[in-house]
């Protein structure tokens, strides 16, 4: 068994570490002399890391993501083994029996949507502070929106809130004064206003450039200077 190290390729003087990216094969799988294993990214620049032998990927030593330097290994690769990713023959096996046909689905119910009767995170507050009480808006879906509450504050709390296709033969849903509503916590799956949010985690390079900003923010005096100069004997002279 011959086996090859995959080290990190020699870094500029400047950077101490990189980060892995995303290999692009798993181990077990075949490469080739010279294709692209993985991605390494510095605080300058994105390398390919090329397998320096054919043969197959038996170990991989850094997950994605992970933390490296230079000529650190990566990975290893057998030269004399063969791929266990080739198709293997197929075994010979018993016939299945035919599956029962599924029962056919039940016609769907109606059902309130989640999202309905939801205040937005602004009208939330504006309830809360006001303590006036809304069991559905004009909002999509019935949401609760804060010209809602705005339109309910004007009245006296007491005005009807308008419901999105409700039909005229229902009563108007009236809105009730009470207690303050507690706010509706935001989750990290939350909506905020109908947009969802997303946290992505920063690149090396961003990372390097907001450190950059805050090593100059601590090291730089910030600050504004305001002159007071009396123009008035320039503005005399000037007129004679």
């Amino acid at each position: 068994m011959a086996i090859v190290d995959v080290k990190v390729p020699q870094l500029s003087e400047s950077v101490a570490e990189a980060t892995l990216l995303q290999w692009k094969k798993k181990p077990g799988e075949a490469v080739a002399a010279d294709e692209i294993l993985i991605e390494i990214e510095t605080d300058k620049v994105v390398l390919e890391v090329p397998a320096p032998a054919s043969g197959v990927l038996s170990e991989i030593v850094k997950s994605d993501g992970g933390t490296v330097i230079s000529a650190e290994v990566i990975a290893r690769i057998d030269t004399e083994a063969k791929s266990t990713a080739a198709a293997a023959p197929a075994k010979s096996a018993a016939p299945v029996a035919p599956a029962a046909a599924a029962p056919t689905p039940a016609a769907p119910s109606s059902v309130t949507r989640p999202g309905a009767s939801i205040a937005m995170p602004s009208a939330a507050k504006l309830m809360a502070e006001t303590g006036v009480s809304l069991s559905q808006g004009s909002g999509k879906d019935g949401r609760i929106t804060k010209a809602d509450v705005m339109a309910a504050q004007k009245t006296g709390g007491s005005a009807p809130t308008v419901s999105a296709g409700q039909p005229s033969g229902l009563p108007a849903v009236a809105v009730s004064a009470g207690l303050p509503q507690p706010s509706i916590a935001l989750g990290p799956d939350a909506q905020l206003e109908g947009r969802p949010e997303q946290r992505v985690p920063m690149s090396r390079l961003r990372a390097r450039i907001a450190e950059r900003l805050l090593q100059s923010q601590a090291t730089n005096a910030i600050l504004t200077t305001f002159n007071e100069v009396n123009m008035a004997p320039l503005m005399a002279m000037r007129k004679q």
